[in-house]
């Protein structure tokens, strides 16, 4: 019975003793900041904090790049590329962000490989996430729908058929510059491709270039969203950003 009373004993010191070795749960907490409250979209609607690009009616938020008023084509609550009219760009600039954008290549299949259903958006007009018809089209890997253009093959095609509508979700973190123009930190980007992770925080290697290795060359903090015209008659809508 004392080895008993002795053993309880022994066990009630070692409880207390590992109480008093465990730091209070209050020091781990933090309370400041306090994120501010985003309030979710419900279906296609974007959150309450986004900025809306297109909204389904006119092209007031983007410009040409040539200079002047956009000038694609507006209907049925899409844009679409007016073939041999340019690329348009957002009026506003953008630097870090989660994009959402829709897109659908034409439902009638004209050409193959990059000829089929081919445009792009330039993240800070630089850096290229490529809109091809990847459904059935066999075209080089780092060119396909997906990809960040010759320079990060996507870990799946996700490719819907042609005049089924798509989406890209990215989250993007901006390169930084130094004073002299060399490069601080470069950009990572992270897209879901309807809803099938396609690129996981890859580092992009510079702005896209069509022959020769990409290469960094110093732009502001934020600049303009970029739609090309590759000349297909590409569709767009439901396009928000949200800057981080």
């Amino acid at each position: 019975m004392k080895a008993v009373v002795v053993f309880a004993m022994a066990l009630a010191a070692g409880a207390a003793s590992l109480a008093q070795e465990q730091p209070d749960p209050k020091l781990t907490e933090v309370w400041e900041p306090v994120p501010p409250v985003v309030t979710p979209g419900e279906g296609a609607l974007p959150p309450s904090d986004a900025v809306v690009l297109f909204d389904g009616k006119s092209l007031s938020q983007w410009q040409s790049v040539r200079g002047g008023e956009a000038r694609w084509k507006v209907s049925d609550g899409c844009i679409t590329v007016d073939t041999g009219k340019g690329d348009i760009q957002t009026k506003q600039g953008f630097g870090s962000c989660q994009l959402h954008i829709e897109f659908r290549c034409p439902a009638k299949v004209v050409g193959e490989s990059q000829g089929r259903g081919n445009s792009g958006i330039f993240l800070q007009g630089q850096y290229e996430l490529q809109v091809l018809d990847s459904y059935n089209n066999k075209t080089y890997s780092n060119g396909m729908v997906g990809s960040i253009y010759k320079q990060h093959i996507p870990l799946a095609n996700a490719a819907r058929k042609p005049g089924d509508w798509q989406t890209y979700d990215v989250v993007y973190a901006a390169p930084k510059f130094k004073g002299d123009g060399t490069v601080l930190s470069p950009a990572f980007v992270t897209v879901l491709h309807n809803g099938v992770l396609v690129l996981n925080h890859v580092e992009i290697k510079g702005g896209t270039a069509y022959r020769g290795q990409p290469k960094y060359a110093k732009h502001p903090d934020k600049a303009p969203l970029r739609l090309q015209d590759h000349r297909n008659p590409v569709g767009y809508r439901n396009i928000w950003i949200r800057e981080l």
